[in-house]
């Protein structure tokens, strides 16, 4: 009986300190995402738009397409009015 496959380092995802590409797969895209929002947002603070895009782009190009996983994937928690961003806490 073969034992399950360790998961994956999302460092293989990167080369250089940049993200290569987005995972399709939903386990695998959901473990970056939860790995891009504690490393590049504090908890208990409120960022901006601006200062979402400036992070997420020290990582990858379309800092548009991660906020919004991030978003849409419980990560990142963003006000009704869209003006500020802020790193979900999970229990």
């Amino acid at each position: 009986m073969a034992l399950p496959a360790a998961p994956q380092s999302v460092h293989a995802l990167f080369s250089h300190g940049r993200l290569t590409a987005v995972p399709r797969k939903a386990a695998r895209r959901e473990q970056l995402l939860t790995h891009l929002a504690e490393t590049l947002f504090e908890p208990g603070r409120s960022y901006s738009e601006r200062e979402v895009n400036d992070a997420l782009l020290t990582v990858h190009e379309d800092c548009a397409a991660l906020r919004r996983h991030l978003v849409v994937g419980g990560q990142l928690e963003r006000t009704r009015d869209g003006g500020s961003y802020r790193r979900a806490e999970h229990s």
